[in-house]
């Protein structure tokens, strides 16, 4: 295909892929309204795992079924489930069933990012890839400005057309939906060869049973305890689950959901574990950051959106330059190792934020994260596809991008798991010596700081850290304790993931090959 052809098949696929990325920005910004608004701070995590649980397991089915049926359709299916699970979202009375219903969005938006990478892959070869792929960065780079910035209107709106204004942060996007449909309809028009497989059918009920209790186990264990029997149940469940889904795989050979001749690839066994690896502090880092610029800078939504530009300008920079070198040259391992880096260097930064880090040291840490990923997740993609047959493109798509929501998965629970299990008793220790002082007991006796905190308190000494806006109407010198456990807290969690993201460090510098693309 011609330039202006491959251009022409993008736009499509950038209004489809606009669609699943400005809503993940746009509920990341508005989440702790949400949450507040639902009672459900704790189970905030729940809302974006339930999303990407469903997208991982759906993501490896998209692969298939458009390797089987082709691109087009089962693309305008994925968007009709987002559309569906968005309205259904919009109308949510709580936490839950709001998470329940990101999980229906979850499914339409596994498909919409694993194929539009596919149908990259289809019609451009391995050295022009990073070039293109850096169109739907910049398809990311738009939804990162406007995403934060939509989220913080709606969610700053008490009420807009009688509803909630969070509300429509989920409703917008049925126009929206209604629109890529329209233009997917006349725009992505590319031949398909028929794979001739029946469906994977038992790969993807083995799939589910395996993926699923370990990570209600990420996201819940630090209630249940770790080595309760509910958990070491679950943990039993997805073992078993996994071993039957390999065994499965084996069996179904070529119509396997995920191929496992595929591993036998060293470029693609390389992708797909970064992949996952890169994803756990990548999706963590975005889950938690809004949440330390709204809780300890004090910001709004809209404020913490457009404090987060540093992290989309350096991406879309890193993205573009290394899409242009990787054309030229051909070389793409540098390029990883120095993006990984990047993430590791920011990440470490994020590890020594406090309540009172000046902006400017926060946007150090976006700058390495920003450029680091947009460095290395375009490398990663190129890597794990460099060596797969074309017949296999669509399963291989999808099955690192299964990895990388997988530890996007894992990141974000784990990441909310670690924050909430070190930031109450923090909190409480913070609290019994501050009133060891009699100023802070007098006010936190005071009427106006007392009502504020009389559901905050449990009668047992415990805390319920189920809503955090009585930190914008308490006396600050009250407030301070809450502050200093969550940052503590959050401290603990970015330098997990910065020891994560040096793991993914040297794995790509030590097991990558330092190969040159194909240009054909």
């Amino acid at each position: 295909m011609t330039h202006r052809q491959i251009v022409t098949v993008l736009s499509g696929l950038m209004l489809g892929m606009f669609l699943a990325a400005l809503d993940q920005m746009v509920v990341s910004s508005a989440l702790r309204t949400i949450a507040d608004d639902l009672h459900g701070l704790t189970a905030q995590a729940w809302v974006t795992t339930a999303y990407l649980v469903a997208g991982t397991i759906a993501t490896p089915l998209y692969g298939k079924l458009s390797d089987i049926h082709g691109r087009r359709p089962v693309y305008l299916w994925a968007i009709v489930l987002f559309a569906v699970g968005s309205l259904l979202c919009g109308f949510a009375t709580s936490i839950h069933q709001l998470a329940a219903f990101r999980a229906v969005q979850g499914i339409g938006g596994g498909g919409l990012m694993s194929l539009a990478m596919t149908i990259i892959a289809d019609i451009t070869s391995p050295r022009e890839r990073g070039r293109y792929q850096g169109y739907i960065t910049a398809v990311f780079a738009g939804s990162s400005v406007a995403g934060p910035l939509v989220g913080g209107v709606f969610a700053e709106r008490s009420t807009l057309l009688g509803l909630d204004g969070w509300r429509w942060i989920f409703l917008i996007n049925v126009p929206l939906a209604a629109l890529a449909v329209v233009v997917i309809l006349r725009v992505l028009r590319i031949p398909h060869k028929p794979v001739r497989h029946r469906l994977d059918r038992g790969g993807a009920v083995a799939l589910a049973v395996g993926i699923v209790p370990l990570l209600l186990v990420a996201e819940q264990g630090r209630g249940w305890g770790w080595g309760s029997p509910r958990a070491l149940t679950l943990c039993a469940v997805g073992l078993a689950g996994l071993l039957v889904f390999v065994l499965v795989e084996r069996r179904m050979g070529d119509a396997a959901l995920l191929p496992l001749r595929l591993f036998r690839i060293k470029a693609f066994r390389l992708g797909a574990a970064l992949h996952f690896v890169v994803g756990i502090p990548m999706f963590g880092a975005m889950a938690l950051l809004p949440l330390y610029l709204q809780l300890a800078q004090g910001m709004t939504p809209v404020n913490a959106g457009l404090a987060s530009l540093p992290i989309v300008v350096a991406n879309v920079v890193a993205t573009i330059a290394v899409g242009r070198m990787m054309s030229r040259t051909g070389k793409f391992k540098v390029h990883l190792v120095a993006g990984i880096g990047s993430l590791t260097a920011g990440m470490a930064v994020f590890a020594t934020l406090r309540e009172d880090s000046p902006l400017w040291y926060v946007s150090i840490g976006m700058l390495f994260v920003g450029a680091g990923l947009g460095a290395a997740m375009q490398t990663i993609t190129t890597l794990a596809q460099s060596d797969v047959p074309p017949g296999d493109m669509g399963a291989a798509t999808a099955s690192v991008n299964f990895f990388r929501s997988n530890g996007g998965t894992v990141g974000t629970a784990m990441f909310f798991s670690i924050l909430f299990s070190l930031a109450g008793p923090r909190i409480g220790e913070g609290l019994a010596e501050a009133r060891e002082e009699p100023s802070f007991r007098q006010l936190e006796a005071e009427p106006a700081n007392a009502g504020a905190l009389e559901g905050v308190l449990r009668p047992d000494g415990g805390l319920n850290l189920e809503d955090s806006a009585f930190l914008r109407t308490v006396d600050t010198q009250v407030a301070q304790p809450f502050l200093d456990g969550y940052v503590s807290a959050m401290q603990a969690v970015f330098l997990t993931g910065a020891v994560v993201a040096l793991l993914a460090f040297v794995i790509a510098a030590w097991r990558v090959p330092d190969t040159t693309l194909s240009s054909e």
